[in-house]
């Protein structure tokens, strides 16, 4: 048995979830979600905890289990609290900005790149170099992480780049100029 998935998932106040089949919309102060689920599953709610059930025992059942419930649990909390993820951008003339709801990034290249984010997202920027990606899609705010991380990772030697805030970077030793035996 999964231990994630026998976990219960307990819903706060302020926060309605409506499940019809195997399709659960949760509906909380910060937003809507709604996902369907695959019919291996069941979801069951009593009294403000919600159980993911398996219906059989087969190996897609039980593969699913404890990733079903870790996305019904990630629902309730987005709706509730929200999700965010910070990134740093760390280099010489590197620096962010928002205009409008379009975040605007000069790394180096010719060009400013511009990433517009999608619905449900929001983008803010503090000190120039400070980006925090937040909404209520787990999923969503990972990936928009993910994608102004791709337009200039942090490169090994002096660790320039976007990187994400607390992430280490190993570093590589340059050449040794002028060592001569």
């Amino acid at each position: 048995m999964s231990r994630i998935g026998k976990a219960p998932i307990p819903v706060p106040s302020g926060v309605t979830v409506v499940i019809k089949n195997n399709e659960v919309k949760v509906k909380g102060p910060k937003g809507e979600l709604v996902r369907t689920f695959r019919p291996e599953i069941g979801i069951v709610m009593t009294d403000n905890i919600i159980e993911v059930k398996r219906v059989d025992e087969s190996r897609m059942a039980r593969a699913l289990h404890g990733l079903s419930r870790t996305l019904l649990a990630n629902m309730v909390t987005g709706v509730s609290t929200g999700f965010e993820r910070n990134l740093e951008i760390v280099g010489v003339g590197y620096k962010a900005a928002v205009e409008g709801k379009k975040l605007i990034m000069q790394l180096g290249y010719s060009h400013p790149v511009e990433i517009e984010p999608g619905k449900d997202l929001a983008v803010a920027v503090t000190a120039n170099t400070k980006i925090t990606v937040s909404g209520i899609d787990k999923q969503a705010v990972g990936e928009l992480s993910a994608l102004i991380r791709s337009k200039r990772p942090p490169e090994v030697y002096k660790g320039k780049g976007v990187k994400y805030a607390g992430e280490y970077i190993r570093r590589k030793v340059g050449k040794a100029a002028g060592k001569k035996k």
